[in-house]
């Protein structure tokens, strides 16, 4: 089977990503590249001399260029379309692409979309018009992830209780890996209700879309296990020293920690409890943060899309994650807790800054 794939949002060459996504659409196009059933053979980007660099990194022919991402949609066919453009915009150009009657699977970069309702409404499109539709939280294919998933699963701590995460930059840029892996631990449960509060003082913009400087919240999933996150920008005074790793899983006869923050000699992941002498270094074949991870994500996306199957990072389980970062702000909006499922259609943090509810000034930095 070949796959004819597409790329939209190229951003600058790998060398100087600048702010635009750390040159996400190199790593996805090298991902695609490995494969044999795969051939990359257009590419859109709103600064042409973007996408012609990005052309002649991967070979792709002059006439596989574009500005405008529908007319490439129209002449280049794909079977594949990678979106690596902003936040702000994923659910406009993914939705597009679902409607174009042309692609067969969006595979898209995280968060997925910056309101609830238009995350909610690409998972819609993508159901109704049978499109695979994944976003790359592809920390989910890190050795380390798989083994604390497998001990779990093998009851070395005994029943799960708690799932806690510490996330830099916010909740989310960062903290849609964050909750998607707590997700990932307790079998893709969705939650019963979120508790959260924000610090947002300082202003934190990333990919063009607010970040809160500090989150503190907790929640609760439908089979009783608890969530527990925090997020920090600011480098101080932060809430995420209480957790002090990526993440943790608390159960009834042990501890199993993930991505230890400290010198680089602690270990990727570590155990103890259910018998043993404190803390047991579990050897992995790699950490949480190699670009080797996205290739795997693009692997399987392209796997699944052959096979049928329903893919780990399709938007059912991204729509999971991405629902409780909106329930944070909407409980800190609420100023109270947030029953699940979330019926809002707007982004929380936003609205509360266009009320004046919320004022981040700039930073010294921006030379605002």
């Amino acid at each position: 089977m070949s796959l004819r794939v597409a790329v939209i949002g190229t951003g600058t060459e790998p060398d100087e990503p600048g702010d635009d996504g750390y040159a996400m659409a190199y790593h996805h196009a090298a991902g695609y590249d490995a494969l044999e059933e795969c051939t990359l053979v257009a590419c859109a980007d709103i600064v042409r001399e973007n996408a012609e660099a990005f052309a002649a990194e991967f070979g792709i022919d002059d006439d596989g260029v574009f500005e405008e991402y529908d007319v490439m949609l129209e002449r280049a066919d794909p079977d594949i379309v990678s979106v690596c453009v902003p936040p702000a915009i994923h659910d406009t150009i993914a939705i597009d692409c679902i409607r174009s009657g042309v692609v067969d699977a969006v595979h898209c970069e995280k968060p997925m979309a910056d309101s609830y309702g238009g995350a909610r409404t690409m998972a819609q499109e993508a159901n109704r018009h049978d499109v695979q539709l994944t976003f790359n939280h592809q920390r989910r294919f890190s050795d380390a992830v798989r083994t604390a998933k497998r001990l779990l699963d093998d009851g070395e701590i005994g029943d799960l209780e708690r799932i806690e995460f510490a996330a830099p930059v916010g909740i989310f840029d960062y903290g849609s890996h964050s909750f998607d892996l707590c997700n990932y631990f307790n079998d893709e449960l969705p939650a019963s209700w979120a508790l959260g509060q924000i610090e947002y003082s300082e202003r934190n913009v990333l990919f063009g879309t607010h970040n809160e400087n500090q989150a503190l919240v907790l929640w609760e999933y439908e089979n009783g296990v608890h969530g527990l996150g925090t997020s920090d920008s600011l480098g101080e005074n932060s809430p995420t020293s209480a957790i002090d790793c990526h993440n943790r899983l608390v159960g009834t006869d042990g501890t199993i920690e993930l991505g230890l923050a400290g010198d680089g000699n602690l270990p990727t992941l570590r155990i103890r409890g259910d018998g043993r002498e404190g803390w047991e270094t579990v050897e992995t074949d790699d950490g949480l943060h190699d670009w080797e991870l996205v290739y795997r994500a693009i692997a399987d996306v392209v796997r699944c899309l052959e096979t049928g199957e329903e893919p780990e990072l399709g938007a059912r389980n991204a729509l999971n994650a991405t629902e409780l970062i909106f329930a944070t702000w909407e409980s800190a909006r609420r100023r109270g807790r947030v029953d699940l499922p979330l019926e809002i259609d707007d982004n929380p943090l936003e609205s509360m800054i266009d009320d004046g509810d919320v004022r981040p000034e700039p930073r010294e930095a921006e030379g605002e």
